[in-house]
């Protein structure tokens, strides 16, 4: 089981880690907070993979606290999003829904390929399920942007990038503070024991 949780682990790390480079470009190029928020997503994700593939082969309390400091990642991702969406409304810019689009659909079907990669492991232990918990909001920041896309296309304003970047910080703070009680209670009870 070790050996095909390290090799799904090693998959997924490539995915993430070129994603990442890939959209943080068009989100840089397009002045899209969602589209930075997505890619940023990928980042803490490629590290959270890194951090679960030394994990997969230690025991429960280390995968514990793995877990737990990729909670502290994915919070740390939202703050960044909640900064960048504090300066665009400070400094309002709109953003290209082209450049939205197009990254937001190639991080899609790279997302989509590392949530099956990861379906089959996300009941083993906390360490593939809060690893298949971060594959999952990766679908759902995605198609958030791309929806964001069409509605600042159509609107022609920003602000549907800014209400998507929002709602994609919520979802990475519920997220986070998921992984972090689950982290915490299995750290609890290895305590106890």
């Amino acid at each position: 089981m070790r050996e095909k949780q390290r090799g799904t682990l090693k998959a997924v790390l490539v995915i993430n880690a070129v994603m990442f480079i890939v959209i943080a470009g068009g989100a840089f190029y397009g002045k899209s907070t969602a589209l930075l928020s997505d890619s940023l997503d990928n980042l803490g994700d490629a590290l959270t993979y890194g951090l679960s593939l030394y994990a997969v082969s230690k025991g429960t309390t280390t995968k514990a606290k793995v877990a737990l400091f990729k909670g502290g990642l994915i919070f740390i991702g939202a703050c960044v999003v909640l900064a960048q969406i504090i300066q665009r409304l400070i400094v309002p810019t709109l953003p290209s829904y082209e450049m939205m689009g197009i990254f937001s659909l190639a991080g899609l079907v790279a997302n989509s390929l590392c949530l099956f990669l990861l379906w089959k492991h996300r009941n083993e232990d906390i360490n593939m399920s809060s690893v298949w918990e971060c594959s999952r909001n990766d679908i759902a920041s995605g198609l958030s942007v791309f929806i964001a896309a069409g509605a600042v296309w159509f609107f022609e304003s920003g602000w549907a990038d800014i209400f998507v970047a929002s709602c994609l910080v919520v979802l990475l703070l519920n997220s986070s503070f998921r992984v972090i009680r689950s982290a915490v209670k299995e750290l609890r009870g290895n305590f106890k024991k």
